[in-house]
């Protein structure tokens, strides 16, 4: 599944979707439970609200794991072509980067492009450096 990559498109705008960079924080599905479901296949329901909302609730991922195109443009949502880089260390959980960086893993050099990337700060990920949620389960603290 790595670098796996799920499009559902609307009108003009596509949603991305990059299961790898998901840590299961539930802010789609809680924000827009119609659009966004996971008991569902497909789990995107593009037809289920208005692009505008589809669009803002995209905005709240926390990850980075969802992200969209308009108009079918290379850039990503308007955080990703912020300059500053802001990065915030979440009580209890991952360290979160905001705005696209390139990350360098055991010599690998991944140009990553999304909003926000979470980043494994317990440890315990599977899929490290990238968060995984582990963290919550295993009662990370710190």
């Amino acid at each position: 599944m790595a670098g796996l990559k799920k499009k559902y498109t609307k009108e003009n705008l596509t949603v991305i979707w990059q299961p790898d960079l998901c840590i299961h924080s539930r802010e789609c599905s809680k924000g827009l439970p119609q659009v966004f479901n996971p008991a569902n296949k497909p789990w995107v329901n593009m037809n289920a609200e208005s692009v505008d909302r589809i669009r803002n609730q995209v905005d709240k991922c926390p990850s980075g794991a969802l992200s969209y195109e308009m108009n079918h443009e290379k850039t990503k949502n308007d955080k990703t072509m912020e300059k500053t880089l802001q990065i915030d260390v979440s009580e209890n959980g991952p360290i979160l980067i905001n705005g696209p960086a390139n990350i360098i893993y055991q010599g690998n050099q991944e140009l990553k492009e999304s909003k926000t990337i979470a980043l494994c700060r317990c440890g315990l990920s599977s899929r490290k450096p990238y968060c995984d949620g582990t963290h919550k389960r295993e009662g990370f603290k710190g």
